[in-house]
Protein backbone atom coordinates (compact mmCIF):
# COMPACT_ATOMS: atom_id res chain seq x y z
CA UNK A 1 0.00 0.00 0.00
CA UNK A 2 1.72 3.31 -1.20
CA UNK A 3 2.20 5.69 1.46
CA UNK A 4 -0.37 8.82 1.69
CA UNK A 5 0.99 12.30 0.68
CA UNK A 6 0.45 14.56 3.53
CA UNK A 7 -1.45 17.85 2.64
CA UNK A 8 -1.39 21.12 4.92
CA UNK A 9 -4.27 23.68 4.15
CA UNK A 10 -3.09 27.10 4.74
CA UNK A 11 -6.54 28.84 5.00
CA UNK A 12 -10.00 27.77 5.89
CA UNK A 13 -11.85 30.34 4.83
CA UNK A 14 -14.03 30.16 1.84
CA UNK A 15 -11.90 29.06 -0.57
CA UNK A 16 -10.31 26.31 2.04
CA UNK A 17 -13.62 25.37 3.31
CA UNK A 18 -15.25 24.72 -0.07
CA UNK A 19 -13.16 24.18 -3.06
CA UNK A 20 -10.09 22.45 -1.15
CA UNK A 21 -10.87 20.40 2.26
CA UNK A 22 -14.03 18.00 0.72
CA UNK A 23 -12.13 17.85 -2.33
CA UNK A 24 -8.95 16.67 -0.89
CA UNK A 25 -11.22 14.12 1.43
CA UNK A 26 -12.47 12.67 -1.59
CA UNK A 27 -9.27 11.90 -3.56
CA UNK A 28 -7.86 8.47 -2.65
CA UNK A 29 -3.90 8.72 -1.80
CA UNK A 30 -3.98 12.21 -0.15
CA UNK A 31 -4.65 12.80 3.83
CA UNK A 32 -5.93 16.03 5.22
CA UNK A 33 -3.21 16.24 7.55
CA UNK A 34 -2.95 19.88 8.82
CA UNK A 35 -4.94 22.74 8.63
CA UNK A 36 -4.59 26.23 9.42
CA UNK A 37 -8.03 28.09 10.86
CA UNK A 38 -6.94 31.66 12.67
CA UNK A 39 -11.01 32.22 13.66
CA UNK A 40 -12.73 30.31 16.72
CA UNK A 41 -15.80 30.07 14.36
CA UNK A 42 -13.42 27.88 11.52
CA UNK A 43 -11.77 26.20 14.56
CA UNK A 44 -15.01 24.93 15.46
CA UNK A 45 -16.14 24.26 11.82
CA UNK A 46 -12.56 22.08 11.46
CA UNK A 47 -13.17 19.29 14.01
CA UNK A 48 -16.94 19.42 12.86
CA UNK A 49 -15.97 18.66 9.60
CA UNK A 50 -12.62 16.93 9.72
CA UNK A 51 -12.05 15.47 13.16
CA UNK A 52 -9.07 14.21 11.68
CA UNK A 53 -7.17 17.37 10.65
CA UNK A 54 -4.97 18.64 12.78
CA UNK A 55 -6.10 22.31 13.48
CA UNK A 56 -3.05 24.26 13.79
CA UNK A 57 -2.97 28.54 14.13
CA UNK A 58 -0.48 29.90 11.59
CA UNK A 59 0.69 28.85 8.00
CA UNK A 60 4.30 28.17 9.21
CA UNK A 61 3.45 25.63 11.23
CA UNK A 62 2.48 23.60 8.47
CA UNK A 63 5.68 25.13 6.23
CA UNK A 64 8.06 23.60 8.49
CA UNK A 65 6.29 20.61 9.77
CA UNK A 66 7.92 17.40 8.99
CA UNK A 67 5.12 15.51 8.20
CA UNK A 68 3.83 17.58 5.61
CA UNK A 69 4.16 16.79 1.36
CA UNK A 70 2.14 19.35 -0.13
CA UNK A 71 1.44 22.81 0.80
CA UNK A 72 -2.41 24.02 -0.38
CA UNK A 73 -2.15 28.07 0.00
CA UNK A 74 -5.93 29.27 -0.11
CA UNK A 75 -5.57 32.27 1.22
CA UNK A 76 -6.02 35.90 0.39
CA UNK A 77 -4.48 37.02 -2.54
CA UNK A 78 -2.14 39.03 -1.24
CA UNK A 79 -0.28 36.11 0.86
CA UNK A 80 -0.15 33.65 -2.29
CA UNK A 81 3.32 34.42 -3.07
CA UNK A 82 5.20 34.94 0.23
CA UNK A 83 3.35 31.67 1.77
CA UNK A 84 4.42 29.44 -1.40
CA UNK A 85 7.72 31.01 -1.81
CA UNK A 86 8.06 29.76 1.87
CA UNK A 87 6.81 26.07 1.29
CA UNK A 88 8.87 26.51 -1.65
CA UNK A 89 12.32 26.99 -0.05
CA UNK A 90 11.20 24.43 2.68
CA UNK A 91 11.42 21.72 0.30
CA UNK A 92 7.47 21.31 -0.04
CA UNK A 93 5.21 20.73 -3.04
CA UNK A 94 3.18 23.59 -3.61
CA UNK A 95 -0.93 23.97 -4.92
CA UNK A 96 -1.78 27.89 -5.22
CA UNK A 97 -5.48 29.22 -5.12
CA UNK A 98 -5.98 31.25 -8.27
CA UNK A 99 -5.10 33.79 -8.75
CA UNK A 100 -1.59 32.45 -8.76
CA UNK A 101 0.39 35.74 -7.59
CA UNK A 102 -0.51 39.33 -8.21
CA UNK A 103 2.10 40.14 -10.97
CA UNK A 104 3.33 37.44 -13.62
CA UNK A 105 7.16 39.00 -12.07
CA UNK A 106 6.33 36.93 -8.59
CA UNK A 107 5.02 34.13 -10.88
CA UNK A 108 8.64 33.86 -12.88
CA UNK A 109 10.10 33.82 -9.71
CA UNK A 110 7.90 30.99 -7.85
CA UNK A 111 8.39 28.97 -11.29
CA UNK A 112 12.06 29.46 -11.20
CA UNK A 113 11.94 28.52 -7.71
CA UNK A 114 9.96 24.94 -7.84
CA UNK A 115 12.05 24.12 -10.86
CA UNK A 116 15.80 24.48 -8.23
CA UNK A 117 14.11 22.84 -5.76
CA UNK A 118 12.84 19.91 -7.86
CA UNK A 119 9.48 20.63 -6.41
CA UNK A 120 5.61 20.25 -7.72
CA UNK A 121 4.00 23.61 -8.26
CA UNK A 122 0.54 24.50 -9.67
CA UNK A 123 -2.41 26.18 -9.50
CA UNK A 124 -5.64 25.81 -8.43
CA UNK A 125 -7.57 26.52 -11.76
CA UNK A 126 -10.93 23.82 -11.33
CA UNK A 127 -12.63 25.94 -13.23
CA UNK A 128 -11.77 23.54 -15.81
CA UNK A 129 -13.18 20.67 -14.54
CA UNK A 130 -16.50 22.52 -14.81
CA UNK A 131 -19.54 20.55 -16.72
CA UNK A 132 -20.45 23.36 -18.56
CA UNK A 133 -16.80 24.39 -19.74
CA UNK A 134 -15.82 20.74 -20.75
CA UNK A 135 -18.97 20.56 -22.70
CA UNK A 136 -18.04 23.81 -24.61
CA UNK A 137 -14.45 22.37 -25.28
CA UNK A 138 -15.66 18.97 -26.69
CA UNK A 139 -18.24 20.64 -29.01
CA UNK A 140 -15.16 23.42 -30.09
CA UNK A 141 -13.45 19.96 -30.64
CA UNK A 142 -15.72 18.16 -32.72
CA UNK A 143 -15.74 20.69 -35.69
CA UNK A 144 -19.75 20.95 -36.44
CA UNK A 145 -19.59 24.58 -35.63
CA UNK A 146 -16.83 24.92 -38.70
CA UNK A 147 -14.41 27.52 -38.32
CA UNK A 148 -15.33 29.51 -34.65
CA UNK A 149 -15.29 33.28 -35.15
CA UNK A 150 -16.08 34.25 -31.91
CA UNK A 151 -16.30 33.17 -28.48
CA UNK A 152 -18.60 35.03 -25.54
CA UNK A 153 -18.14 33.72 -21.97
CA UNK A 154 -19.40 35.68 -18.86
CA UNK A 155 -19.75 35.13 -14.81
CA UNK A 156 -22.02 37.83 -13.14
CA UNK A 157 -23.32 37.40 -9.96
CA UNK A 158 -25.82 39.85 -7.67
CA UNK A 159 -24.42 41.56 -4.91
CA UNK A 160 -25.38 45.22 -5.21
CA UNK A 161 -24.35 45.69 -1.17
CA UNK A 162 -19.88 46.13 -0.58
CA UNK A 163 -19.71 43.40 1.86
CA UNK A 164 -17.84 45.00 4.63
CA UNK A 165 -14.48 43.89 5.76
CA UNK A 166 -14.18 41.67 2.41
CA UNK A 167 -10.51 42.23 1.32
CA UNK A 168 -12.07 40.94 -2.22
CA UNK A 169 -13.83 44.47 -2.49
CA UNK A 170 -10.79 46.73 -0.72
CA UNK A 171 -8.63 48.88 -3.06
CA UNK A 172 -5.28 45.90 -2.75
CA UNK A 173 -3.69 44.39 -5.53
CA UNK A 174 -5.14 41.08 -6.93
CA UNK A 175 -8.68 42.33 -5.56
CA UNK A 176 -11.60 42.66 -7.37
CA UNK A 177 -13.43 40.46 -9.55
CA UNK A 178 -10.95 40.48 -12.62
CA UNK A 179 -8.57 38.58 -10.80
CA UNK A 180 -11.43 36.59 -8.99
CA UNK A 181 -13.64 35.81 -12.13
CA UNK A 182 -11.61 36.78 -14.77
CA UNK A 183 -8.60 34.56 -13.77
CA UNK A 184 -11.35 31.04 -14.80
CA UNK A 185 -12.30 32.99 -17.74
CA UNK A 186 -9.37 33.68 -19.36
CA UNK A 187 -7.60 30.81 -18.44
CA UNK A 188 -10.55 28.70 -20.19
CA UNK A 189 -9.93 30.93 -23.41
CA UNK A 190 -6.81 30.04 -23.53
CA UNK A 191 -7.60 26.19 -22.89
CA UNK A 192 -9.59 26.79 -25.99
CA UNK A 193 -8.33 28.80 -28.27
CA UNK A 194 -4.21 29.12 -27.23
CA UNK A 195 -2.94 32.35 -26.19
CA UNK A 196 -4.17 35.32 -27.50
CA UNK A 197 -1.98 38.65 -29.31
CA UNK A 198 -3.58 40.97 -28.18
CA UNK A 199 -6.20 42.64 -25.17
CA UNK A 200 -8.85 45.50 -24.77
CA UNK A 201 -10.35 46.49 -21.29
CA UNK A 202 -12.90 48.18 -20.33
CA UNK A 203 -12.95 47.70 -16.44
CA UNK A 204 -15.33 49.76 -13.74
CA UNK A 205 -16.47 50.70 -10.31
CA UNK A 206 -19.85 50.67 -10.49
CA UNK A 207 -21.71 50.16 -7.03
CA UNK A 208 -21.98 53.01 -4.38
CA UNK A 209 -18.26 53.03 -2.89
CA UNK A 210 -16.42 50.34 -4.81
CA UNK A 211 -13.18 50.45 -4.43
CA UNK A 212 -12.13 47.30 -6.93
CA UNK A 213 -13.53 46.85 -9.79
CA UNK A 214 -16.70 44.98 -9.86
CA UNK A 215 -17.77 45.15 -13.64
CA UNK A 216 -15.34 44.17 -16.42
CA UNK A 217 -15.06 43.04 -20.08
CA UNK A 218 -11.98 42.12 -21.86
CA UNK A 219 -11.81 41.51 -25.52
CA UNK A 220 -8.93 38.92 -26.63
CA UNK A 221 -7.58 38.80 -29.99
CA UNK A 222 -6.28 36.64 -32.01
CA UNK A 223 -5.67 35.21 -35.35
CA UNK A 224 -8.50 34.34 -38.44
CA UNK A 225 -10.00 36.85 -37.14
CA UNK A 226 -11.37 35.09 -33.82
CA UNK A 227 -12.78 37.33 -31.26
CA UNK A 228 -13.09 36.29 -28.21
CA UNK A 229 -15.60 38.14 -25.31
CA UNK A 230 -14.62 37.95 -21.48
CA UNK A 231 -17.28 39.88 -19.34
CA UNK A 232 -18.05 39.42 -15.41
CA UNK A 233 -20.12 41.75 -13.41
CA UNK A 234 -21.67 42.11 -9.84
CA UNK A 235 -25.04 43.56 -11.00
CA UNK A 236 -26.64 40.91 -13.15
CA UNK A 237 -29.89 39.90 -11.84
CA UNK A 238 -31.14 37.75 -14.75
CA UNK A 239 -29.09 35.25 -15.75
CA UNK A 240 -27.51 35.60 -19.09
CA UNK A 241 -25.64 32.78 -20.96
CA UNK A 242 -22.68 31.46 -19.59
CA UNK A 243 -21.11 30.40 -22.94
CA UNK A 244 -21.74 30.94 -26.42
CA UNK A 245 -19.81 29.79 -29.39
CA UNK A 246 -20.81 30.71 -32.84
CA UNK A 247 -19.05 29.24 -35.87
CA UNK A 248 -19.36 29.75 -40.06
CA UNK A 249 -21.45 26.35 -39.49
CA UNK A 250 -23.63 27.43 -36.30
CA UNK A 251 -23.74 27.89 -32.75
CA UNK A 252 -23.92 26.94 -29.07
CA UNK A 253 -25.15 28.56 -26.51
CA UNK A 254 -24.92 26.80 -22.95
CA UNK A 255 -27.36 28.56 -20.06
CA UNK A 256 -26.72 27.68 -16.26
CA UNK A 257 -24.18 26.87 -13.86
CA UNK A 258 -21.85 23.79 -13.16
CA UNK A 259 -23.57 22.37 -9.76
CA UNK A 260 -20.31 21.58 -7.97
CA UNK A 261 -19.83 24.95 -5.87
CA UNK A 262 -23.35 25.07 -4.86
CA UNK A 263 -23.01 21.15 -3.90
CA UNK A 264 -19.84 21.78 -1.65
CA UNK A 265 -21.14 25.05 0.02
CA UNK A 266 -24.17 23.15 1.46
CA UNK A 267 -21.51 20.86 3.01
CA UNK A 268 -21.10 18.02 -0.02
CA UNK A 269 -18.33 15.83 -0.29
CA UNK A 270 -17.93 14.24 -3.67
CA UNK A 271 -16.95 10.94 -2.78
CA UNK A 272 -20.44 10.52 -0.85
CA UNK A 273 -22.67 10.99 -4.81
CA UNK A 274 -22.05 8.36 -7.31
CA UNK A 275 -23.76 11.41 -9.51
CA UNK A 276 -21.55 13.92 -8.64
CA UNK A 277 -21.21 16.75 -11.40
CA UNK A 278 -24.15 15.70 -13.46
CA UNK A 279 -25.90 18.77 -14.19
CA UNK A 280 -29.85 18.91 -14.74
CA UNK A 281 -31.36 18.67 -18.10
CA UNK A 282 -32.97 21.87 -17.73
CA UNK A 283 -29.82 23.43 -18.67
CA UNK A 284 -28.06 21.54 -21.23
CA UNK A 285 -26.98 23.83 -24.13
CA UNK A 286 -28.26 24.15 -27.80
CA UNK A 287 -26.53 23.61 -30.75
CA UNK A 288 -27.79 24.75 -33.91
CA UNK A 289 -26.25 24.00 -36.95
CA UNK A 290 -26.02 23.32 -40.79
CA UNK A 291 -25.68 19.67 -41.44
CA UNK A 292 -26.31 18.79 -44.92
CA UNK A 293 -28.15 21.90 -45.84
CA UNK A 294 -30.70 21.57 -43.80
CA UNK A 295 -30.61 22.89 -39.80
CA UNK A 296 -30.09 20.93 -37.18
CA UNK A 297 -31.27 21.66 -33.52
CA UNK A 298 -30.31 19.28 -30.32
CA UNK A 299 -29.77 19.97 -26.76
CA UNK A 300 -25.93 18.21 -25.82
CA UNK A 301 -25.88 16.05 -22.51
CA UNK A 302 -23.50 17.94 -20.49
CA UNK A 303 -20.21 16.45 -19.45
CA UNK A 304 -20.09 15.75 -15.89
CA UNK A 305 -18.14 18.28 -13.86
CA UNK A 306 -15.24 16.88 -12.00
CA UNK A 307 -13.58 18.95 -9.62
CA UNK A 308 -11.14 15.81 -7.80
CA UNK A 309 -9.65 15.67 -10.87
CA UNK A 310 -7.32 18.49 -10.39
CA UNK A 311 -6.50 17.01 -6.88
CA UNK A 312 -5.40 13.10 -8.36
CA UNK A 313 -3.35 15.05 -11.14
CA UNK A 314 -1.87 16.65 -8.03
CA UNK A 315 -1.03 13.67 -6.80
CA UNK A 316 -0.62 11.06 -9.85
CA UNK A 317 2.43 13.84 -11.08
CA UNK A 318 3.76 14.03 -7.46
CA UNK A 319 3.81 10.45 -7.78
CA UNK A 320 5.36 10.77 -11.06
CA UNK A 321 2.55 9.09 -12.88
CA UNK A 322 0.85 11.62 -14.78
CA UNK A 323 2.41 14.61 -16.55
CA UNK A 324 0.90 18.02 -14.47
CA UNK A 325 -2.02 19.03 -15.92
CA UNK A 326 -2.27 22.96 -14.48
CA UNK A 327 1.31 23.56 -14.95
CA UNK A 328 2.45 26.77 -13.22
CA UNK A 329 3.87 28.65 -17.10
CA UNK A 330 0.08 28.83 -17.85
CA UNK A 331 -1.32 30.43 -14.38
CA UNK A 332 1.63 32.86 -15.14
CA UNK A 333 0.29 33.93 -18.42
CA UNK A 334 -2.95 34.52 -16.94
CA UNK A 335 -1.95 37.13 -14.95
CA UNK A 336 0.14 38.53 -17.36
CA UNK A 337 -3.33 38.76 -19.18
CA UNK A 338 -4.75 40.59 -16.44
CA UNK A 339 -1.80 43.10 -15.90
CA UNK A 340 -2.01 44.05 -19.69
CA UNK A 341 -5.92 44.34 -19.07
CA UNK A 342 -5.92 47.04 -16.69
CA UNK A 343 -2.42 48.82 -18.99
CA UNK A 344 -5.16 48.48 -21.90
CA UNK A 345 -7.66 50.33 -19.37
CA UNK A 346 -5.04 52.85 -18.10
CA UNK A 347 -3.97 53.98 -21.50
CA UNK A 348 -7.53 53.69 -23.28
CA UNK A 349 -5.95 51.06 -26.46
CA UNK A 350 -5.39 47.64 -27.20
CA UNK A 351 -2.37 46.24 -25.82
CA UNK A 352 -0.33 43.58 -27.62
CA UNK A 353 0.65 40.60 -25.86
CA UNK A 354 4.20 39.22 -25.70
CA UNK A 355 4.69 35.80 -23.89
Amino acid sequence: MEKKINVGLIGFGAAGQVFHAPIILSVDGLRLHKVSARKPEQQQLLRERYPDAIGVSSAEEIINADDIDLVVVATSNDMHYPFAKAALLAGKHVVVEKPFTNTHGEADELIELAASQDRLLSVHHNSRWHSDFMTVKKINQSGRLGRVVAFEARFDRFRNALRENAWREADLPGSGILFDLGAHLIDQAVQLFGLPTAVNADLRKQRPGAQAVDDFELILHYPQHLKVSLKGAMLVKEPTPRYALYGMEGAFVKPGLDPQEAMLKAGAIPRDYPDWGEEAEEIRGKLNVLENGSDHIEYVVSERGDYPAFYRNIRDAIGGKAELIVKPEEARNVIYIIEMAEKSWDEGRTVELSF
